[in-house]
């Protein structure tokens, strides 16, 4: 975590040009509810305010900055159509917006991109062309198409008139609730915070805006701490897996961004799962990154009054669930114990019995006779189980070692 410095600086985008965009893509976009979380709150010690742009058309705030841009192409432009490189929210933000326009749409995606995605996009009725093995390959596809097709190219992030559209967030969250005094907004290329900053940076007092990184994904942070630290790695936090952050994005963050905090994967799932079980809300693990900065750096933010927009709920449901189990699994409602036994007849019938005194919800039960260290007459058996809390499993286990049983939790990375 560090401080940037800010220099004095030509603005690349206005808190004029952002509130253009607001009244051009009124008409057409959600106007997204804010919304305090007061168990959110109370359990980060700020007052916390989430904005839910996951209640967009196509889930996510790109639809407004790609809006802005298609909206002021002239006629001609239109005509010959846009296209764009991404596997993302911003290729169906992009779609859908320009089929509503009746522009054509080519989105350039990588090979592997998941079909699912392939198919959201296109049923916006985009032309879908799989290019490349990732989306920087992609995008210098996009530009030779572009150069040879008189096409508009609309960059997700590295574009003013994307920038200005995707500030309109900013704009919204500070009419709702003027009182916010932090905003922390995930960085991926960097367009969602340097329109947010650019609007915060321009009201009459001081608002904080702090950005956020997967600790996998550090390619801003590098870039404006003089940092080296690798950009690789699956993370839950896709929507920000950028390795290369936008120019003309990097220019704008040095001058309106206060500081950069990083993540690990663990805050970025019980982000996930504390929204969902909380607020009933789905939302992808990018669009979960500011809360996970409040979980991982609380006294960073105790006191303030901060908001947070949830800019995307594209998660896959296989994905989710996994997230959801793994959450539960932290807190102790779901535990795998591994127990040693003694390879005799009644053996499980009497470790099942504990388990039924504890009154402990016994999942599923694996035995293990070959691969193990232990002698031909040993047994190791894990046991996957459902208790109330992290309590209920702690008597659980001393129940077990009371009655001779050698206990060891599996625990998660």
């Amino acid at each position: 975590m560090a401080t940037l410095t800010k220099p004095e600086t030509t603005p690349l985008v206005t808190l004029d040009d952002v509130r253009a965009a607001a009244i051009r893509v009124q008409p057409s976009i959600v106007r997204t509810p804010t919304l305090l979380s007061r168990t959110l709150s109370q359990l980060t010690g700020a007052t916390v305010y989430l904005k839910f742009e996951n209640l967009q058309f196509t889930a996510a705030y790109k639809e407004r900055g790609a809006l802005n841009k298609l909206l002021q192409l002239d006629e001609a432009a239109r005509a010959r159509g846009v296209i764009a490189a991404s596997a993302g929210n911003h290729a169906q933000g992009l779609a859908y917006h320009a089929a509503r326009l009746g522009i054509p749409v080519t989105i350039v995606m990588p090979r592997h991109t998941p079909s699912v995605k392939v198919s959201q996009t296109e049923g916006h009725g985009a032309r879908i062309i799989l290019h490349g093995e990732q989306v920087d390959d992609a995008l210098a596809y996009a530009r030779e198409l572009a150069a040879e097709q008189g096409l508009t190219i609309v960059h997700p992030f590295n574009d003013p008139d994307v920038i200005a559209g995707q500030g309109t967030v900013a704009i919204e969250m500070l009419e709702d609730v003027p009182a916010i005094d932090t905003f922390i907004v995930p960085i991926g290329g960097g367009g969602l915070i340097s329109g947010c900053g650019t609007v915060a940076t321009a009201q009459d007092r001081a608002i904080e805006v702090i950005g956020v990184e997967a600790e996998l994904y550090p390619s801003m942070y590098n870039r404006m701490n003089g940092t080296a630290l690798p950009c690789h790695g699956d993370t839950l936090a896709e929507g920000i897996a950028v390795k290369e952050p936008g120019s003309i994005t990097a220019a704008i963050i040095a001058d309106v961004v206060d500081d950069i905090v990083l993540v690990s994967e663990r805050y970025l799932e019980e982000a996930v799962a504390l929204l969902l079980q909380i607020e009933k809300t789905v939302v992808e693990g990018a669009g979960a990154a500011g809360l996970a900065a409040m979980l991982a750096y609380p006294e960073r933010f105790a006191g303030r009054t901060v908001g947070i927009p949830l800019c995307g709920g594209n998660i896959d449901p296989r994905l989710l669930a996994n997230v959801l189990l793994r959450n539960l699994a932290r807190s102790g409602r779901l535990a795998r114990l591994r127990i040693k036994l003694q390879d005799r007849p009644g053996a499980l019938y009497h470790v099942a019995k504990v388990f039924d005194q504890e009154q402990v919800n016994i999942i599923e039960v694996y035995h293990q006779r070959i691969f193990s260290t232990l002698p031909a007459k040993g047994l190791i058996t894990d046991i996957e189980c459902e208790t109330r809390d992290a309590a209920h499993l702690d008597r659980l286990m001393r129940a077990l070692e009371a009655e001779g049983y050698e206990v060891t939790p599996v625990e998660l990375a």
